[in-house]
């Protein structure tokens, strides 16, 4: 079979794809995947097929923001979200994107939730669409507005959306908001922390080390576990801004704790001057660790909990490994993942401000002494390892096609 996955060329919408297309490549079926040509090298280290359509996120952004007058990454207003996922991406994308499908002939197209472009080219081409969420369900005053602006360029093309005929959800029932209810087309798949290409290890597109505040490079991405408490502190990869985080990790190393923090993309340890942004009351042995673009699978084996922005695909892997977490949410749709954290008691939600640093801090001595949360996100993990394996749901697919 000839299986084809889309994405918004954003690793957050990317790497949640990933389990199930990698089930599809070892059952020996075809993968492709549409999205912007910047991902080849992951890709290519997965034996993943890329098919280059549409420019990168940050000219999308750029676009869709000279349009509507809003960033929608750190605005997420209703509107501008459903211009940048709905009009823009697919006015820029789906002219290639169509193009190279045709080439690629698939049997099914698996779009991630926000990705507008493949159920497009599944129209357009006649072929069955799958569906897969990256975290709780959207809001409907996101979804409608959405759905409203795709419209046209369905109409423009004579085409008419064609409804999903799986809607792949990688979020246990435990995280979805209140008054949710499961569609009916729902097919559950387990959720699984990124790791790299060669398997739970670090893999292709991985940090080579990890930077230690001292400038020392370690060979464990993770660095060697201690006595003390060991908090991950992940951002992601379009948020991870030191400005925003040096206050936050200078109080942190105030609360008894060693620091595993990842970089995104673009920062480096020297970007964080924590000597100008500490407190003098830094316990006494702290160790802060910068690692480099590493998989989250990797860096999760011994810390105790995570300071994170909230991603959905952060979020998830966190909580598949029974893990508490503090989310801060700076933008796109992590204030979600911050509310349903909250509300099934497996971590603590702080919002930005003037005191965030503090109110962090606080909130991971919570964590550390009230096991109420570990037992909550171990619940979560226990619902989510009983969740469908994504092998076990590309098989299903797989039978229902033939």
């Amino acid at each position: 079979m000839r299986i084809l996955f889309s994405s918004t060329p954003a690793h957050g919408h990317l790497l949640p794809l990933l389990p199930l297309a990698r089930a599809f490549r070892d059952r020996g079926d075809a993968v492709a995947v549409l999205t912007a040509g910047a991902f080849a090298p992951l890709l290519d280290a997965e034996g993943i097929t890329l098919l280059p359509a549409g420019p990168t996120a940050d000219v999308l952004f750029a676009e869709s923001a000279r349009r509507t007058g809003v960033d929608a990454a750190a605005d997420p207003r209703p509107e501008a979200v459903a211009d940048f996922f709905a009009g823009t991406r697919v006015d820029l994308t789906a002219d290639d994107a169509l193009a190279a499908a045709r080439e690629f002939a698939p049997d099914l197209i698996v779009a991630e939730a926000l990705d507008f472009v493949g159920p497009l080219v599944a129209a357009a081409l006649d072929v069955p669409v799958a569906t897969m969420a990256f975290g709780p369900a959207i809001p409907a005053e996101f979804t409608d507005g959405m759905t409203a602006v795709v419209g046209s360029r369905y109409a423009d093309r004579g085409l008419a959306p064609v409804p999903a005929r799986w809607h792949l959800d990688p979020c246990p029932d435990l995280l979805q908001p209140p008054g949710w209810q499961a569609p009916a087309n729902r097919v559950p798949v387990r959720p699984e922390p990124h790791r790299g290409a060669g398997g739970a290890g670090t893999g292709a597109g991985a940090g080579t080390g990890a930077e230690s505040s001292s400038g020392a490079v370690s060979d464990d991405a993770a660095g060697a576990p201690g006595d003390r408490p060991r908090v991950l502190v992940t951002f992601g990869t379009h948020f991870s801004d030191p400005a925003t985080l040096t206050p936050i990790l200078a109080e942190l190393r105030t609360v008894g704790v060693d620091l595993v923090v990842t970089l995104g993309l673009t920062a480096s340890a020297a970007d964080y001057d924590l000597a100008a942004s500490g407190s003098a009351d830094v316990s006494a042995g702290s160790d802060i660790t910068f690692a480099a673009f590493t998989p989250l699978a990797d860096l999760l084996h011994d810390v105790d909990l995570v300071v994170t922005h909230g991603g959905a695909g952060t979020t998830l892997g966190v909580l598949s490994r029974g893990l508490p977490l503090v989310v801060v949410p700076q933008g796109a749709d992590q204030f979600l993942q911050a509310a349903v954290v909250s509300a099934s008691g497996t971590g603590i939600a702080v919002q930005p401000g003037p005191d965030v640093a503090e109110t962090v801090a606080k909130a991971v001595v919570t964590l550390r002494t009230d096991p109420g949360y570990t037992e909550a996100a171990r619940t979560v993990a226990a619902q989510i390892a009983a969740m469908p394996t994504p092998s076990d749901v590309a098989a299903t697919l797989a039978a229902s096609l033939a």
